[in-house]
């Protein structure tokens, strides 16, 4: 009888496993190369079977659906840890912005974590806020955010899209390109300043090369600049994370159809 009954539940953990694997897969920080792939799999079945073991209503029997619930699962999934990684992804486009006035631009570097390009200024950034969710343990409250989900989208109902969902998208990029300004706007504000500056020095000075003397100059007073600025960065850092959680809990709201 006890082997009966465990064995009634393989469909279930997969249905759990399939949506818990599929968020690591897209989730910022899980996510990355330099983890290796059977420690995320080993990690999402532990995970999968105490969120079976311990959460109730959660039993489900195989039907004809089965199929159909596996492919859910796999979207819900890689939508929650999708947004996340979205909305983390303004540090990168405030850096590509910083770099395009310093004259960094033509420099990307090969980030190690996800295999793309990514901007000096915006890894430095990324690794930054990295830390800063690793210290607050913001993982943890992603884990949890994963666990809960189940509570917003329950395994026997399916998907629905709606002109809900479309608006939704639209203010999830109106909010990544919103933080992404106000972290960049301090420095590119001063460096505007800048240009406009050495503008004046070249109609007023002809015989002094702005473009020698302007590129180290930009460069020194956006370090300088940055360095005064680290405190408004971590405040907006906090911001982009709350922006983070609200936003993932909104989609779980959404595609649940709350």
């Amino acid at each position: 009888m006890l082997n009966i009954i465990e064995l009634s539940y393989i469909p279930t953990f997969l249905l759990v496993f399939a949506r818990v694997l599929s968020f690591f897969i897209t989730l910022p920080l899980f996510s990355y190369r330099t983890i290796p792939t059977m420690f995320k799999i080993g990690f999402s079945f532990f995970l999968s079977l105490v969120i079976v073991t311990t959460m109730d209503n959660l039993f489900l029997e195989i039907d004809h659906l089965f199929f159909f619930l596996l492919i859910k699962e796999v979207i819900v999934g890689l939508l929650i840890g999708l947004i996340a990684y979205i909305i983390i992804a303004a540090v990168q486009i405030a850096g590509g912005f910083i770099d395009f006035q310093m004259g960094f631009a033509v420099a990307n570097v090969i980030d190690p974590q996800t295999g793309a390009q990514s901007p000096l200024i915006g890894q430095y950034f990324y690794i930054f806020a990295l830390l800063f969710l690793l210290s607050v343990n913001g993982h943890y409250l992603l884990i949890d955010g994963i666990i809960n989900s189940y509570h917003f989208i329950p395994l026997d109902r399916f998907l629905t899209f709606n002109d809900v969902f479309s608006e939704f998208i639209i203010r999830t990029f109106n909010k990544m390109f919103l933080i992404a300004f106000q972290m960049s706007i301090p420095l590119v504000g001063c460096l505007f300043l800048v240009d406009v500056a050495l503008g004046i020095i070249a109609r007023t000075v002809p015989q002094l090369n702005v473009f020698v003397v302007g590129l180290p100059l930009k460069i020194a007073v956006s370090f300088s600049v940055l360095l005064f600025f680290m405190s408004i960065y971590v405040m907006l850092t906090k911001l982009l994370f709350e922006t983070m959680f609200e936003t993932m809990r909104d989609l779980m709201l959404i595609l649940g159809g709350g």
